[in-house]
């Protein structure tokens, strides 16, 4: 199955001031393009033609590098797109918060360490909120790997490789991800993939 680039779910300014359309401009239409096309040349001949995106990340995992790199960062980006949303932020949905209070302790806490993740994630990768176990956890990785090779469920990243946020913060990740978790994500989606896991 060859991979797609996805459309933007928005505008290219509809997240200004946070993430302006410059970056998404250069994230979307030049760095996730460059997964898409290397991954699609790195899949011809490795054996998991054929399969879905889920599959080639798991199975490439530890194996293929540079599929693996690809195909991981591909999985990763169609859903950071959709992880985040004009006038994101604020109140989550009921059930989502349920669990947030139970298995992190509450918003604050969760959001402290979801931060706190980003920032510590030394180099490029990424922080996550992901479903392990039937538990939320909250999980930072480098590069391009994600929960779904470490036995959990993604339901939130926050790409923290430099392009995300240089643009618009130069090296002040920590701000990049206080704007990304108070006025970007999309919690509704989070909510949907905690329903669907």
């Amino acid at each position: 199955m060859a991979f797609e680039l996805p459309d933007l779910p928005y505008a290219y300014d509809a997240l200004a001031p946070y993430m302006s359309a410059e970056t998404l401009e250069f994230h979307h239409d030049k760095h996730h393009q460059a997964y898409v096309t290397n991954g699609n040349k790195l899949l011809e001949g490795s054996g998991h033609e054929g399969k879905s995106l889920e599959e080639v990340v798991k199975a490439s995992f530890g194996t293929n590098a540079g599929l693996f790199n690809n195909a991981g960062q591909h999985y990763n980006h169609i859903h950071f797109w959709k992880w985040m949303k004009k006038d994101g932020g604020g109140a989550m949905p009921g059930a989502l918060q349920a669990r947030v209070d139970s298995d992190l302790g509450g918003t604050a806490a969760f959001r402290e360490a979801f931060i706190q993740a980003g920032v510590t994630q030394f180099g490029s990768g990424w922080c996550w909120l992901a479903l392990k176990d039937g538990k939320l956890e909250v999980m930072k990785t480098p590069n391009g790997e994600n929960p779904l090779v470490h036995g959990a469920t993604p339901l939130l990243g926050c790409d923290v490789w430099e392009h995300s946020y240089y643009i618009d913060y130069r090296n002040a990740r920590p701000k990049y991800l206080e704007a990304f978790f108070d006025n970007m994500v999309n919690w509704d989606y989070v909510a949907e993939l905690l329903e669907a896991a």
